[in-house]
């Protein structure tokens, strides 16, 4: 068997092997994958998806609000700020708490 055979032996053995893992992947998500399981990913997604939109606009209109009010009075910078990162926190801890729902339908319940 000269080098060339070898080199083709040896990505067959490869592709077979990834093969192989592939068909034992599908099986076992196969066996795993029901109706409930599809609901639970729905509703997390759903739940992250819906939970972010709100916050994801708030935090637009706080950053946008926030720049406004810069540009016309920039002496209050620092108060500006301060109560802008403060309201972007509370925005944001929204978002958080979409994503813990979201993960508790899929592990928990």
């Amino acid at each position: 068997m000269n080098q060339q055979d070898n080199i083709k032996f040896y990505e067959r053995e490869e592709e077979s092997v990834f093969l192989e893992a592939l068909n034992i992947a599908g099986s076992i998500a196969a066996q795993t994958a029901t109706a409930d399981s599809g609901t639970k990913l729905l509703a997390a997604g759903l739940a992250i998806g819906l939970g972010g939109i709100g916050p994801g606009i708030g935090l637009g209109i706080g950053t946008w609000g926030a720049t406004q009010a810069i540009g016309r009075n920039p002496d209050a910078e620092g108060p500006i700020r301060t109560a802008m990162i403060l309201g972007l926190g509370f925005a944001e801890a929204v978002a958080i708490y979409a994503l813990v729902v979201a993960l508790v339908i899929i592990f928990v319940g």
